[in-house]
């Protein structure tokens, strides 16, 4: 059995999801302090425009909060924003008629904390991939892991470069916009774009794209 180690993304990228599949059992992050301009409130769609962010406002009044007890601002019209955008995106995209249903209730829901909201679409693009890893949340914060558990937290950042040494170069795939591609956006892109053929290409499989 092998252990990931790794914070909740909202709509989590590729990335994410490489570095996920590459391991039987995932220990989400729940005693961390919350961080900004991080990948936790945060994702990138892709527009006919370019690259959008969808950013997901929260109530943040200190500088060390647990991560479970960050709420979600739900007094700016986020919700309806995120959506929009992702019915503009994605609404022509081959699946987008199979999976926007799930995504649809869980922003109908509007989960009071951003590490619920996070769970919930995590679980519900796992779903989708047709995959079942063990998930468990950390009881406690350890700085250093045991040996054998691969420590992924903060490696997936917004304003840093990605690290190709332990997920290797990410293909490409027919996309909804644009001649360039562009890399690692949230794992919806991929969903939307190419359905039963996400999971084998997460996997670094052979696939028909």
């Amino acid at each position: 059995m092998t252990v990931c180690h790794i914070e909740l993304h909202y709509l989590p990228n590729i990335a994410f999801f490489e570095c996920c599949l590459a391991h039987n059992t995932l220990c989400l992050e729940a005693h961390e302090h919350y961080q900004k301009q991080s990948y936790r409130n945060r994702c990138h769609i892709l527009t006919a425009n370019g690259p959008q962010a969808l950013v997901v406002p929260v109530l943040h009044h200190q500088s060390k909060m647990n991560i479970k007890d960050v709420k979600i601002d739900y007094g700016q019209k986020w919700v309806n924003q995120h959506w929009r955008a992702l019915v503009a995106a994605y609404a022509k995209a081959p699946y987008f008629e199979h999976f926007a249903d799930y995504f649809e209730q869980i922003y109908h829901q509007k989960p009071a904390f951003l590490f619920d909201l996070n769970l919930e679409l995590l679980t519900v693009c796992l779903k989708l991939l047709q995959t079942n890893p063990t998930i468990r949340q950390t009881e406690q914060y350890e700085p250093t892991l045991q040996n054998g558990h691969f420590d992924a937290r903060n490696l997936i950042h917004p304003k840093k470069e990605l690290n190709h040494n332990f997920l290797g170069a990410q293909r490409v795939y027919k996309q909804n916009f644009g001649n360039d591609f562009e890399a690692n956006l949230s794992v919806l892109d991929l969903l939307m774009c190419q359905g039963p053929r996400a999971t084998p290409f997460l996997q670094k499989k052979s696939y028909n794209n």
